[in-house]
């Protein structure tokens, strides 16, 4: 299920953030990731971004736990709103990335997009199998197209989806 974020979740996303995996290929996440960066995650930024109109960041929830984190991002530009993902380390191998990226590319498409997409470090072979099985097909490599933390640039495999797809 996607839902809102609650002030509950704080503990569950700094707990999830501590791993070097999340920290790792999400480049804009603080590190060290402290309960504060969780709490002003959960309770400012999330809420922030659907009152401004810029986008739906959603708690992913299975059987009542919080397993994860996905959202579409609505940034001007040709390539459509982005699709952004993190799954838990205890969580992850159950399907939940591939079915929340999928539901919001449909959100999204359904709303009328001419089409949504996600960059995916090339790296990250994991995150790339999501994107596939959540119906985005490779659209090629973009040179230095995710920033990281200590200011440099890593490749990134673009991903897309039409409404047909």
């Amino acid at each position: 299920m996607l839902r809102p974020y609650r002030p509950g979740d704080v503990d569950q996303v700094h707990r999830a953030c501590q791993d070097p995996h999340i920290q790792r290929w999400i480049g804009q996440l603080p590190v060290p990731y402290t309960r504060d960066s969780a709490r002003t995650f959960v309770e400012e930024v999330a809420p922030g971004e659907r009152t401004e109109g810029t986008g739906l960041t959603t708690a992913v929830e299975a059987a009542g736990d919080l397993v994860g984190s996905a959202g579409a991002y609505l940034r001007p530009g040709r390539l459509g709103p982005e699709i952004g993902y993190w799954i838990a380390p205890w969580a992850r191998g159950h399907g939940y990335a591939a079915e929340a990226a999928h539901a919001l590319a449909e959100w999204a498409l359904g709303l009328g997009a001419p089409r949504v997409h996600l960059f995916v470090d090339v790296g990250n072979a994991a995150s790339q199998a999501v994107a596939r099985r959540a119906g985005f097909r490779d659209e090629g490599v973009v040179r230095a197209a995710l920033e990281q933390r200590d200011g440099t640039w890593r490749d990134a495999v673009l991903f897309g989806r039409l409404p047909g797809d």
